[in-house]
């Protein structure tokens, strides 16, 4: 199994960039994605241990969308 591309650390950071860089602080960022502020704060952090489905909500919320691709598959975004 290979090495993932993107570490927890390296997503948190993205995601807190993304936040600032549309002017939201972390507790807004919460309020809008329906999670608590100790969930972003452990999200950008890098906690390895978040839980998906609250992170779906928070890149929603972020406008942000994600593709996952297989080396044998199309993407799933259908741009592959």
């Amino acid at each position: 199994m290979s090495q993932p591309n993107l570490a927890p650390a390296d997503f948190g950071e993205l995601i807190r960039r993304t936040r600032k860089a549309q002017g939201l602080r972390q507790d807004e960022l919460a309020g809008a994605a329906m999670v608590g502020l100790r969930f972003i704060v452990d999200l950008e952090a890098g906690k390895p241990t978040v839980q998906l489905g609250k992170v779906l909500m928070v890149l929603a919320a972020l406008g942000c969308a994600i593709s996952i691709t297989s080396p044998s598959e199309p993407s799933l975004d259908g741009k592959a």
